[in-house]
């Protein structure tokens, strides 16, 4: 049996010698209300904007975070999310198996909202760790024979599943891609689907009746009320890379790094410490979620703040340093409603003057009327 502590060190990076590259991953980059004019107008991002205006253009139909980021690593569509998220954990439980066949388990609170069932995630409502660690210990209790729940944080656990759990094929979206949206119309109705629903129903008693949630509600907390399961598979083996660092904060973004051998790090502070951070002629990718939660629960304001401040400490430098030379090619990618949108850019493409820079507020009208 592999372990994930050491099945870090089995697969090797390749070498590879070219100018520096960068791959700066945001998720919903563009507010996906093209009419929302409080949102949009006067919202003034001058360097994202030219950098749009100036680059290779590439749109392909709407995916989640998830697939972006396997799509990065040149996976194909299915890859086990759960397996590469928990090696990308900073605490992954003692004795986790890297041949088993895990799934993402997390913690959801479901409510309905104007005859909607609404799912939100943790981020929302809170968890404890002690919480967390005793509501997996009463699904262990209650579900034997579909496998064990382990907790890596209080937001995020693990189904390790049993053999003859059947739950290997789960064709379920990932957390990101359905919280804080109503979950009826989600699950595919497949044979796999009919017994997630079965499951999700008997664990949503197990939690309903928990000293844990009595208490959480007596306090004016939301419960822990049901799951989100999502993501399984195995690793796979053999996984390589061209990128010679991963940058985030996203366990799966780091999860796929580890697996390919690539070395990891957490975000820095803005653009300056990442370049000041790097070797010349080595490829990067930088993953920046400031803009998903605000998207996901229709923040506008939350979503005009944190653009603003990317604005500063990411597209402005790493335009400038493009200009400079310092960065050869720089790929702007994100996940929206709009669909899968690239951007790619070289020196030479951002003194193409002609190509005039539009609002964000005309950028996010163009692309839901299926333009560039």
């Amino acid at each position: 049996m592999v372990h994930f502590s050491r099945f870090r060190f089995l697969l090797l990076r390749p070498t590879r010698q070219g100018p520096m590259q960068l791959t700066l991953l945001v998720p919903e980059l563009i507010w996906p209300e093209p009419d929302d004019r409080d949102t949009l107008d006067a919202l003034a991002c001058p360097a994202l904007s030219t950098l749009i205006a100036r680059s290779r253009f590439v749109r392909r139909p709407p995916q989640s975070l998830e697939a972006t980021l396997t799509d990065a690593f040149d996976l194909a569509e299915g890859a086990p999310y759960g397996a590469f998220r928990l090696l990308g954990e900073d605490l992954a439980p003692d004795g986790v198996a890297a041949d088993a066949c895990w799934v993402c388990a997390d913690p959801v609170h479901l409510r309905f909202q104007q005859d909607r069932l609404i799912l939100a995630d943790s981020g929302t409502f809170g968890i404890e760790v002690d919480e967390a660690q005793v509501l997996a210990g009463e699904l262990n209790r209650y579900f034997p024979d579909i496998g064990r729940f382990h907790v890596a944080t209080a937001e995020r656990w693990y189904l390790q599943l049993a053999a003859n759990a059947h739950l290997e094929r789960l064709d379920v979206p990932p957390l990101s891609a359905i919280a804080g949206r109503r979950v009826e119309q989600l699950l595919p109705p497949t044979p796999q689907t009919a017994r997630l629903r079965q499951l999700l129903n008997e664990a949503q008693m197990v939690l309903h009746g928990h000293p844990a949630n009595a208490a959480r509600e007596s306090a004016g907390r939301m419960p822990i009320n049901s799951l989100w399961l999502w993501g399984a598979g195995a690793l796979p083996h053999g996984m390589a890379s061209t990128f010679d660092g991963v940058w985030s904060g996203n366990p799966l973004a780091l999860g796929l790094g580890r697996a390919a051998g690539v070395p990891t790090h957490a975000v820095p502070g803005d653009a300056a410490a990442l370049l000041a951070s790097v070797a010349p002629e080595t490829s990067h990718l930088v993953v920046i979620e400031d803009l998903l939660g605000p998207v996901q629960y229709q923040d506008g304001d939350a979503y005009r703040a944190a653009l603003l401040a990317l604005e500063e400490r990411w597209f402005a430098p790493l335009r400038k340093a493009l200009l400079a030379g310092k960065i050869t090619r720089l790929r702007l990618e994100t996940s929206t409603a709009y669909g899968a949108l690239a951007w790619e850019s070289g020196r030479s493409d951002q003194w193409k003057l002609w190509r005039r820079a539009q609002p964000l507020a005309a950028i996010a009208q163009n692309l839901a009327k299926g333009g560039a």
